[in-house]
């Protein structure tokens, strides 16, 4: 008997809305935008749509106008990467046992085993692997270079970490999600808030961060997974502990823009705690929660001055 996998109804359905709902800009393969000296063609639109629809099959519920925007989004900001990588580096290009290392962490995600069923599921949405590496190596890239020029401005209380490692055996975990974004004033904050609202209203969490989240999280629909309470600052924290499953919490300000919280399971876990392993992970959480701050400020920094012109 044969039958579809899940991965494989997953791709048809990408392929049947890249063809059906993009077809128009798709088949008229112009040049859509220019971003300094990159291109971006309406054909590099549609493949980022396949591209994120893998990664969140949740983008199918969007509106064709919805799904357009997301995916043009998605590549210009891509390709602004690219232009300041450029700027540090000769070519956009990792070594090949951390490429490979980035690549068998895809595997569970594509329900394969080894690279060559890999490069089989990535030609069935209609890439290459050079163009999926390609895709890695600038989010790679660009981690390095906010890891190299903002971990000096990290900043890590030990001591108040280890006293809140140190509290109780008995912890919560939290399965969240996030939408991160921006308002230049208080007239553009409530007008951006009522949006988001109104789309998890109407439509859920996931599709409100898709279309409106800043974070690199969007592309999965703001989804963080496990994280413990002692991971989380307290005032968040204390935000969080008064959610109900699928409530979400008011915007908090933090550096970068201001953040909302969606709460998806909780869990309370009892274990013996190896005091110098949590406390090392928590450090390396807390220094990736600022590096991830530092690096959207950093893009719309850049972003300032780069020219992005609509053909």
């Amino acid at each position: 008997m044969i039958y579809l996998t899940n991965i494989y109804k997953k791709i048809l359905l990408i392929i049947f809305f890249s063809l059906f709902i993009l077809s128009a800009e798709a088949l008229n393969n112009k040049i859509a935008y220019k971003i300094n000296n990159q291109i971006v063609t309406n054909f590099d639109i549609t493949k980022e749509f396949r591209y994120l629809a893998i990664i969140n099959p949740k983008l199918l519920d969007l509106t064709k106008d919805e799904i357009f925007k997301i995916s043009t989004n998605s590549i210009i900001k891509e390709k602004i990467k690219k232009i300041e990588i450029l700027n540090h580096v000769k070519e956009i290009k990792l070594n090949e046992d951390y490429m490979n290392l980035l690549l068998s962490q895809n595997y569970e995600r594509f329900k394969v085993e080894n690279k060559t069923e890999f490069e089989k599921k990535i030609n069935s949405i209609g890439f290459d692997l050079s163009e999926f590496k390609e895709k890695m190596s600038i989010e790679a890239l660009w981690n390095q270079i906010i890891y190299e020029k903002y971990l000096d401005k990290v900043k890590i209380n030990k001591n108040q970490l280890k006293d809140e490692v140190l509290k109780s055996e008995e912890k919560f975990e939290y399965n969240l999600s996030e939408i991160l974004f921006e308002a230049d004033n208080k007239e553009n904050f409530v007008k951006k808030l009522k949006l988001i609202k109104n789309e998890i209203s109407n439509r859920g969490f996931e599709s409100a961060a898709l279309l409106h989240s800043i974070s690199d999280s969007k592309s999965s629909g703001g989804e963080l997974g496990w994280i413990n309470e002692t991971s989380i600052n307290k005032n968040l924290n204390n935000k969080v502990k008064k959610l109900k499953i699928g409530e979400y919490t008011e915007p908090e300000v933090i550096p970068g823009g201001f953040l909302i919280l969606k709460l998806n399971k909780i869990k309370k876990t009892k274990v013996s705690i190896n005091i110098d392993n949590e406390l090392n992970k928590l450090i390396q959480l807390k220094t990736n929660q600022q590096l991830n701050q530092f690096s959207s400020i950093y893009f719309n920094k850049i972003k300032k001055n780069i020219k992005i012109e609509k053909i």
